[in-house]
């Protein structure tokens, strides 16, 4: 069978770019797009999904090493060194780094012990998540390589020193693109089921990362949650997308008049209630609902809340969804800027990666012109640094928030 892939360094295969595509990766954005290549591998050329696989310029020059897999994004690149090798020691070397950096952020500590380890591209190692929920890392697969390296990176976490992690839970059924057809089972790699409770900001939290949607909990909203905290004394709060509650707690734990929370989920608000109960066994002036967001704007009562928080799931996954999304965020926003009382709060957020931060921006601005409302900025928000956005990769700075002060 004709095969005209070349092998590199280390037996490796050698996929090489059109000319002018090594730009980008000049400039070390670390994703290669099929577009890119002179040829994407086909059937009988020896190259799987997940095979490490060679980057080279149409000139021939190497450019790095990467993850290669079908579909748009072709390689997702681990090293821009042509002499580095993809081994165990250097998938241990990139976790320790990022560990070094949370350590820098003061994480973990006594009051927090939910955070991001690896965040994929910022973390220089694309296709991979990492959140630690006090002994337990959940980790997130996004590419086949990063599946077929699961081991042992869970090997590379349990031995980190200070990070305290006994077991390791991989969490990849739905994250892995569903062509690759790799059955990925989620399950303990290392250690077992401990405990489901972590720490943030000195509120305690139940964590579902057996069933729970991404690795359990939103560890990206934690500063913004912080935030939140400190503007909800003596305010009637309404939490839309309440998911597990955390801004719910925070909102109480600020002294907040009262807290409604809404989700179209009955578990997600199970899991609210739950969450409220932990962090104050005594009672709280808390209602939930397991409502439809919009319907539930629609019916209440005008003025009825002074701070407003809407953090719906993304409306983008991608760019062929991005129209669709802005007019949803656009009619949300709306509603909650004719619902809010005078001199009210609104958190607003997007965590659409398709949806820039200019483009939330506008849809919001539209909204609040609508209703005829003055409205100011107090904050624009983003996610926490434990999500560092890798300069070379901008997008990865996926979460948008703003905070509005509407008179």
């Amino acid at each position: 069978m004709k095969n005209d892939i070349e092998t590199g360094k280390a037996g490796l295969p050698v996929l090489r770019l059109r000319r002018g595509k090594e730009e980008s990766l000049d400039r070390f954005h670390p994703w290669v797009f099929s577009g890119a290549l002179v040829r994407m591998p086909q059937d009988g050329d020896g190259i799987d999904e997940g095979d490490l696989v060679t980057v080279a310029a149409s000139d021939g020059r190497i450019i790095g090493t990467g993850h290669f897999q079908i579909g748009s994004i072709a390689v997702r690149m681990l090293s821009f060194d042509a002499d580095e090798t993809i081994d165990e020691a250097f998938y241990a070397s990139r976790i320790a780094d990022a560990f070094r950096m949370r350590r820098a952020l003061g994480l973990p500590s006594e009051a927090t012990t939910a955070f991001r380890l690896v965040h994929g591209e910022g973390d220089f190692l694309p296709g991979l998540v990492v959140d630690v929920y006090g002994h337990t890392a959940v980790v997130q697969a996004h590419s086949p390589g990063m599946h077929f390296a699961r081991n042992i990176i869970a090997r590379a976490l349990v031995a980190l020193p200070e990070a305290g992690i006994r077991n390791v839970y991989y969490k990849s059924e739905t994250t892995l693109p569903y062509k690759a057809h790799l059955d990925p089972q989620n399950d303990y790699i290392i250690g077992s089921y401990d405990g489901d409770t972590a720490l943030e900001n000195g509120l305690t939290f139940h964590v579902d990362w057996l069933r729970g949607q991404k690795t359990g909990f939103f560890v990206d909203q934690r500063d913004n949650r912080e935030l939140l905290r400190r503007y909800s004394r003596g305010r009637r709060v309404l939490n839309m997308f309440c998911y597990t509650g955390g801004f719910s707690v925070y909102a109480l734990a600020g002294g907040a008049q009262s807290v409604a929370s809404v989700d179209s989920s009955a578990k997600a608000i199970s899991l609210t209630d739950a969450n409220v109960a932990l962090n104050f066994p005594e009672g709280a002036p808390h209602t939930s609902h397991a409502e439809d967001a919009f319907k539930f704007l629609d019916a209440m009562e005008d003025g009825a809340y002074d701070l407003i928080l809407l953090d719906p799931p993304a409306f983008a996954k991608h760019r062929s969804a991005l129209r669709n999304a802005l007019q949803g965020y656009r009619r949300l926003n709306a509603r909650a800027f004719a619902k809010i009382a005078p001199g009210g709060i609104l958190f607003t957020f997007s965590c659409s990666q398709a949806v820039s931060r200019e483009q939330f921006r506008l849809a919001v601005f539209s909204a609040a012109a609508s209703t005829g409302r003055r409205v100011r900025i107090l904050h624009q928000l983003t996610q926490p640094a434990d999500h560092p956005v890798n300069i070379y990769h901008p997008e990865g700075e996926y979460l948008k928030g703003l905070v509005l002060y509407v008179e």
